[in-house]
């Protein structure tokens, strides 16, 4: 059995690492294939260290673009790979554009399609991201969803045929990195268990409106009166701010850089509640037994907020969903144990062999 995995972010390198080690025991040769979609990746990444990411054995160098330009390059690289190297399976991942040009010339070439992370929907429904999941779920054969809420929402599309709910490979990259967090930067601040919060901001729809990031400071400025909060700031914000004139904002907020994923998770690990626009972070917040404000309008993993264990919230009223009273008891598994990898695997092995 030979398997293509197609990935362009970094992300998803992060996430094929994990099936690749999975792939090692079942003997099942992989091709990886970098669309070069994001191509600016640092090697001595934390997750590169630590996760043995291999070198992709073909580089398609399509680079940045317009989106019909990129998923056109991407399409015509990629099928030339595919049809020199006869694969029994392509995965893709998650949602971007490479996503969505993969799942497409397996399509047209009848080779199966496997979508790790299939069935996530979100508003609103013209953005890229959930155009290219739409599609990539009509035209694949397998659909591994992390959540039983993505199953349901296949579903309603009236898609059920391939559809496994195998959990999250986040959550397993989660387990298998935990021992590994770090606390320096909790000693460093003298900060304690369950009293601080950790704040990410970076969302353009965010931070480029200078009334709308005002507001957004001013509650935080105010939330900071009563629980310290970390913010570990991104570059983007940082600039906007200055920009912005709204500097005076940050005065009772500890501003720190940009921190990496170890030493970020053990400050998430150990706070009260996080705050923020990232849908990596909100999800790893209810990993680590937190509750997250999101600061969006939507979300991808709609599953927390309907469990009651996350809040959207927004520049309006942020202070008050930060400190409303939640009675939910944390929701088990939502994302599986930890072993979506040896789910996804076996699936695909025992439908190959």
């Amino acid at each position: 059995m030979k398997i293509i995995s197609l990935v362009g972010a970094r992300p998803q390198f992060i996430k094929e690492a994990i099936i690749h080690k999975e792939l090692k025991k079942y003997k099942i040769k992989e091709i990886l294939v970098h669309s070069g979609q994001h191509y600016n990746f640092n090697m001595s990444d934390v997750f590169f260290k630590e996760l043995d990411i291999k070198n992709p054995d073909y580089y398609l160098n399509v680079g940045s673009g317009n989106h019909g330009e990129m998923t056109g390059k991407i399409m015509i690289e990629f099928e030339k790979v595919v049809i020199n190297e006869k694969p029994d399976v392509i995965l893709v991942y998650g949602d971007t554009n490479t996503t969505l040009a993969g799942a497409i010339v397996g399509a047209k070439l009848k080779i199966p399609i496997a979508h790790i992370e299939a069935g996530i929907r979100q508003e609103p429904k013209d953005m890229p991201e959930e155009i290219n999941r739409v599609l990539t779920d009509r035209i694949s054969k397998y659909l591994f969803c992390s959540s039983k809420l993505a199953v349901e929402n296949l579903k309603k599309e009236n898609i059920t045929n391939g559809v496994h709910f195998v959990g999250d490979i986040m959550y397993d990259l989660y387990k298998i990195m935990e021992p590994k967090f770090k606390d320096e930067i909790l000693n460093e601040l003298k900060l304690k268990e369950s009293e601080f919060i950790v704040l990410t901001l970076h969302r353009d729809f965010n931070v480029d409106n200078r009334e709308k990031l005002k507001k957004i400071l001013e509650s935080l400025n105010k939330i900071a009166k009563e629980r310290q909060i970390i913010f570990p700031i991104h570059p983007r914000t940082k600039k906007r701010i200055v920009e912005f004139g709204l500097e005076n904002y940050l005065e009772n907020i500890t501003i720190i850089q940009p921190l990496d994923y170890l030493n970020l998770m053990g400050l998430v690990k150990n706070s009260w509640k996080i705050i923020t626009d990232s849908g990596g972070l909100q999800k790893e917040a209810y990993f680590a037994k937190k509750q997250a404000i999101v600061l969006m309008p939507d979300t991808g993993w709609r599953e927390l907020v309907e469990f009651g264990w996350n809040k959207l919230a927004n520049e309006n009223n942020l202070y008050e969903k930060t400190f409303e009273e939640t009675k939910t008891i944390y929701p088990k598994d939502i994302y599986g144990t930890g072993n979506s990898r040896k789910d996804i695997l076996k699936i695909l092995f025992d439908n190959q062999s």
